[in-house]
C-alpha cells in the first residue's frame, strides 16, 4: 500500500518556488523535488529538503529515493548535512540520490 503527499513552498505573493511529490510505502519513500527557474529567497531549497526529511509518519531509517535537478548543490549539500549516508548519481538532467530518513 502506497500514498502521495504533496509539498508546496510558497513566496509570501503567492508565486510557487519549490514543490515535491512523495510516495510512502510499506517499505521506502520515493520523493521527486523540483524548484522553479531563477532567482528564489535564501533557504528555499534547504526548507524543501527539510520538509521531505521531516514527513508525518515517516521512520527513521527508512530508506529514501529522491530525484532533483542535476547541478542542485543547496540541496544535495542540505540532504548531506542531514542523513550519514548518501549516494548520488547523475542521469542526464536529474540527479537521484538514496538515503534514509534521519533519526532526530
Amino acid at each position: 500500500m502506497s500514498r502521495s503527499q504533496h509539498i508546496t513552498i510558497f513566496e509570501d505573493g503567492g508565486r510557487l518556488l519549490a514543490e515535491a511529490e512523495v510516495r510512502l510505502q510499506s517499505d521506502r519513500i520515493s520523493a521527486q523535488l523540483r524548484v522553479e527557474a531563477g532567482h528564489l529567497p535564501a533557504g528555499t531549497r534547504t526548507q524543501l529538503v527539510d520538509a521531505v526529511l521531516e514527513l508525518p509518519g515517516a521512520a527513521p531509517g527508512t530508506p529514501l529515493d529522491m530525484a532533483l535537478p542535476a547541478g542542485d548543490a543547496e540541496i544535495l549539500q542540505r540532504v548531506r548535512e542531514r542523513c550519514t549516508s548518501v549516494s548520488a548519481r547523475a542521469a542526464g538532467a536529474t540527479c537521484h540520490l538514496h538515503t534514509a530518513i534521519p533519526a532526530e
